[in-house]
């Protein structure tokens, strides 16, 4: 029988996590996990088959949360949709929350999207990174292209706009907020950039 793990294997991944959004794959060394997770070397080897591995678990752990926490700020009754997409373009300006069992994200930079991150440094070279970034994204653009379709039964937003192009362009805001607030600029520049964004969505006439 297979000796029972010691360690939480959630709680491990959350701290690889915030390693690999604070310094990147390829900045991050199997020492660094090690020293962020609590796990020495060999245990990483064992149970994730080495830094690619705990990278790849740490994406999927990623996704299943995003993908859960997505639909659920954007759910609801129709009449209460606009405002939905507008706290979700809002809540971009913080960037995307680590888990809570590990330390808040050391600055801006370290708080974007992880699978935007890992999918810009490596995806290239890494088809299974990019297919686990796509999924995610996938299930984004979902979740908001079905909030934007509620917006739409309830009057709010132009009937005759297509939600998977709203949604698209919603995703490109929050990334590109993202980057910019990588690059140092204030809350409060990242919230104009938010709201503007909001203002752009196509209204019904009586708005």
């Amino acid at each position: 029988m297979a000796r029972p793990r010691s360690f939480d294997p959630d709680h491990v991944l959350h701290a690889a996590e915030r390693q690999f959004r604070a310094s990147g794959y390829n900045g991050t060394s199997v020492d660094d996990i090690s020293a962020a997770t609590g796990l020495g070397r060999g245990s990483l080897y064992a149970a994730f088959d080495g830094k690619r591995g705990v990278l790849l678990q740490a994406m999927a752990d990623y996704f299943a949360r995003v993908g859960q926490s997505a639909p659920k700020m954007l759910a609801g009754p129709d009449e209460g949709a606009l405002e939905r997409l507008h706290a979700y373009l809002l809540r971009a300006v913080h960037g995307v929350p680590l888990a809570a069992d590990v330390p808040p994200a050391p600055d801006r930079a370290a708080a974007a999207c992880f699978a935007a991150k890992m999918t810009l440094e490596i995806g290239a070279s890494d088809p299974e990174v990019e297919r686990l970034a796509k999924d995610c994204l996938s299930a984004v653009v979902r979740a908001v292209a079905e909030c934007v379709q509620a917006a739409q039964r309830h009057g709010d937003i132009d009937p005759d706009a297509d939600p998977d192009d709203l949604a698209y362009l919603v995703l490109t805001i929050i990334r590109g907020i993202d980057v910019i607030g990588a690059h140092g600029h204030s809350p409060d520049r990242l919230t104009s950039i938010a709201e503007s964004a909001f203002a752009l969505l196509p209204r019904t006439r009586h708005h």
